[in-house]
């Protein structure tokens, strides 16, 4: 867990600006509503606005980021007052709960703009429920929310758009599909059958905090597309609360109701949530976890018996992630990883492509792209794969196989980056040994993706130039990549 978190690779220092700015901006929000003069209850609100819309939105382009963020309040504010306005009907409000997490996966089809807002929308309903929010707190409450994420956009487009210096992040689009053949719609109904398992079993535990419960359902279905993925999810989120409830004796428990402390803490765990999000889903909820301590701890309710029972919620919430995904449309892994991989391959390959004809000279020719687009598609394959690389997965053989595509992979990243790196040297230059060498790694390529025999690779000398010398090494990379990718029957790495 340490080394994933402090190790793995941070290109552009890209996770750092990001955790950063999520401090700079979700302070300002808090700021700003405290001089406007909101309540406590408010200020809260508004910070978790702020946080969402710094966190959620993942759109392709600065532009489409800015759209999402002004759609934010659209999806949120009717939820919050539907929410408020049904407090006193519990089965009114858990129906309308319900339909909100059915309505918030489904979004996921429409790509990052639905899933910001399907995120956010929940999300609206859940602090509802955390605040005890009732119609009387409604203006309040928009006004936070308001503010909190204009002042978040602020920061975000004005103050530090650190986007705009760098080409587009790539956002892969999820597998395609109709009907219930459509991932994000099996995911739908998956997570409203969840969650309503979540919603009675947690009111059972308890009739004040079971929407912890609710939540936990939620979040384990995000960023999945299989049951194993989902799986490991809940495993993580469980462990990630459990040690995090366990921090909260040594550190929330201590400070509770002091502001000073308490929010320094809090911006401590902003940054943790924001710097370990894309690494460790573990370190994430541990992180998340604290900094909701700290917020009962300021809010005067914040006791060891709270933190019990979040733990329990929290199990309960898994549980129905876990039941639902087993047995009520399930996704296998197979089909989702085989697809990740692949389109990481011939990213791979597009990567290479491009690299070599701005060593040749070509006008418009830029990896960088590419690059950031291989990083994210390298991150699906490892969530795809967590099922099988986990310490509990009895299967060794696929294990190490798992293992194995997973570090050969990474060595072809790691070559891309330098390939990138020597490609943006104005004073690097092209021979035919370079365009000899990336149509051996075209041919691999096809050959990993398309099911025919890959070519052995040749050793060969060292390469004086670093072009060559990275291109070389993802030759290697790809040749050894045939044997885990296939079993000796030739079928595929979770096929078997």
């Amino acid at each position: 867990m340490l080394k994933r978190v402090f190790v793995s690779p941070d290109p552009g220092r890209a996770r750092l600006r990001f955790a950063a700015r999520a401090v700079v901006g979700i302070g300002l929000a808090v700021a700003v509503c405290g001089l406007a003069g909101i309540s406590l209850v408010g200020a809260v609100i508004g910070g978790l606005a702020a946080l969402l819309a710094l966190f959620t939105v993942a759109d392709a382009t600065v532009r489409g980021q800015a759209a999402t963020t002004a759609l934010l309040p659209v999806a949120g504010l009717p939820v919050l007052t539907a929410a408020a306005g049904l407090h006193g009907h519990p089965v009114a409000r858990d129906l309308a709960f319900l339909a909100v997490v059915g309505a918030g996966v489904y979004a996921r089809r429409w790509g990052p703009r639905g899933h910001s807002l399907g995120v956010f929308a929940f999300m609206t309903f859940f602090i509802a429920q955390f605040l005890h929010a009732t119609t009387d707190r409604l203006p309040e409450m928009y006004a936070a929310v308001l503010l909190s994420v204009a002042t978040a956009a602020a920061v975000r487009f004005g103050l530090w758009c650190y986007e705009r210096r760098r080409p587009p992040a790539a956002v892969p689009a999820p597998p395609a599909g109709t009907g219930l053949a459509r991932i994000t719609t099996r995911q739908a109904v998956q997570a409203t059958v969840g969650a309503g398992f979540a919603l009675v079993v947690g009111q059972l535990v308890s009739g004040d905090r079971w929407y912890w419960a609710v939540g936990a359902t939620w979040w384990v279905f995000v960023n999945t597309t299989s049951r194993g993925e989902t799986l490991v999810r809940g495993f993580r989120r469980v462990l990630g609360t459990v040690v995090g409830i366990g921090l909260g004796f040594l550190i929330a428990v201590p400070v509770a109701g002091s502001a000073v402390p308490t929010a320094v803490l809090a911006g401590v765990c902003v940054f943790g949530i924001f710097y370990t999000a894309a690494v460790s889903y573990t370190w994430m909820m541990l992180c998340v976890t604290v900094l909701a301590e700290l917020l009962y701890g300021l809010l005067g309710v914040l006791s060891p018996g709270l933190l019990a029972l979040r733990i329990a919620e929290t199990g309960v919430g898994a549980l129905g992630a876990v039941l639902a995904v087993l047995f009520v449309l399930p996704v296998t892994t197979h089909a989702v990883t085989d697809a990740w991989i692949q389109r990481a391959l011939r990213c791979v390959h597009a990567c290479t492509a491009e690299a070599a004809a701005r060593l040749a000279g070509t006008q418009g020719a830029d990896p960088a792209p590419r690059v950031a687009e291989l990083e994210q598609l390298l991150g699906r394959v490892r969530l795809s794969l967590a099922p099988l690389v986990h310490p509990l997965n009895p299967m060794r053989g696929r294990k190490r196989r798992a293992r194995r595509v997973l570090a050969l992979l990474d060595d072809c990243a790691r070559e891309i980056r330098g390939l990138v790196a020597v490609a943006a040297d104005p004073e690097a230059s092209h021979d035919a040994r370079l365009a000899a060498a990336c149509w051996r790694v075209e041919t691999a390529v096809e050959a990993l993706t398309g099911g025919g025999a890959v070519p052995a690779h040749q050793e060969r000398p060292l390469a004086a130039e670093p072009a060559l010398a990275h291109l070389h090494g993802l030759e290697r990379a790809l040749a050894e990549l045939a044997a885990p990718l296939r079993s000796p029957s030739g079928s595929p790495l979770v096929g078997a």
